[in-house]
């Protein structure tokens, strides 16, 4: 908490306030209905329901096993359906326009190519497609009278090895949408290092990545991917707080390795819900994220999957809020730590920080004086 006098924000200013989203899987975030529509276009017969609220349901229950395998197993369903071009472009697109109505206005949205090869795709057209429908989703949504700019992650599976290959195709589409480079998947017997081809080549061309490392697995994974590998972002990272010490009278105690995160402003991509799903935190109220933010790490907010976490960026501050007391200034804090840490051009994000955010936070703050005139004239 900021202010000496705390004023929640409405669930209309967390909806309204300008937000800025790095850790969001496409495949994890389709509309269920979409996947429906397009379950019946290519004969899909597996999926588990056939109403859309059934089957949004149903991904919700199935991701709340408490185990990241488990969770990614709900992945089958969706990318069987996104092997199409029409698919791709839709479901980008959909992603960009569900985004911008929450209020986010600058996101990076991850997905892996060699998953949306089966009916016949190469990797440069999958590329493409979602390009595409990041841009059509931009377009839609400024007609809707919203803004957001989407840049593209390519990620490769850690279990996989096609690493190089997809830091190459990223780094071929870096001018056109693609901003940045990641690998995902289970961490356990899948180290980050197994892939320093990849992050060699990177470092190599100038390019930009983060590792996903700190969810399922511990401060060795953290400290591979940046010791090893170099990684610019941590996704999730929230392991972190295994090298923090916190005494009974409150003192805290940071190892070389917290210290070294913080010292070097590492942003960690922190998903406060998608963590109490794949057990990486027991609660809201738990999650290292409050313990962070007092700590002063470049902690950011995140959805990760919103159909699997039955979330969204709102929803996420609303938690957020209600367990740590939160106020706009500390929601403005950790939408420009994830500004500061996007992937594009820094005269971009300081434009987006001082032009965008920075305005729209004081438009809100600003409100609860007119509220009180009203009140009191």
């Amino acid at each position: 908490m900021t202010s000496q006098t705390y004023r929640p924000p409405t669930a209309d200013q967390i909806r309204r306030a300008p937000k800025v989203l790095l850790h969001d899987h496409l495949d994890g975030g389709l509309r269920p209905g979409t996947i429906i529509d397009l379950a019946h276009g290519i004969g899909y017969e597996a999926l588990p329901e056939h109403e859309a609220d059934k089957l949004g349901l149903w991904f919700r229950e199935a991701a709340d096993s408490g185990s990241l395998e488990r969770y990614l197993e709900t992945f089958a369903h969706t990318c069987a359906v996104m092997q199409t071009r029409d698919a791709l472009v839709r479901v980008a697109a959909e992603c960009a326009q569900d985004l911008a109505e929450d209020g986010v206005v600058y996101a990076e949205v991850r997905y892996a190519p060699e998953q949306h090869l089966e009916a016949g795709l190469t990797l440069e057209e999958v590329v493409e497609a979602v390009n595409e429908g990041f841009r059509e989703g931009e377009r839609r949504a400024r007609a809707d009278g919203h803004r957001i700019r989407v840049g593209a992650l390519l990620t490769a599976m850690r279990h996989a090895a096609r690493a190089l290959e997809i830091a190459e195709l990223a780094n071929r589409y870096r001018d056109s949408g693609v901003v940045g480079f990641d690998i995902a998947g289970a961490e356990a017997g899948f180290p980050p290092t197994r892939h320093l081809d990849a992050f060699e080549y990177l470092k190599r061309e100038n390019n930009h990545f983060t590792i996903h490392a700190g969810e399922a697995f511990g401060l060795p994974s953290i400290w591979q991917a940046l010791q090893w590998c170099g990684a610019d972002r941590l996704g999730h990272g929230v392991r972190i707080i295994d090298d923090i010490e916190v005494a009974e009278d409150g003192t805290v105690k940071l190892g070389r390795l917290a210290s070294y995160v913080r010292d070097k402003r590492i942003p960690l991509e922190m998903c406060p819900s998608s963590n109490l799903q794949t057990g990486a935190a027991p609660s809201i109220a738990d999650h290292p994220i409050g313990l962070l933010r007092k700590l002063h790490f470049r902690a950011t907010v995140n959805t990760d999957n919103r159909l699997m976490s039955a979330t969204s960026m709102s929803r996420e501050f609303e938690l957020l809020v209600d367990a740590f007391e939160y106020t706009l200034d500390d929601m403005q804090w950790f939408t420009v730590n994830a500004m500061k840490s996007a992937f594009i051009p820094f005269d971009e994000r300081l434009a987006m920080i001082n032009d965008v955010i920075k305005p729209g936070y004081a438009e809100l703050k600003s409100e609860w004086l007119f509220r009180q005139t009203a009140v009191t004239s």
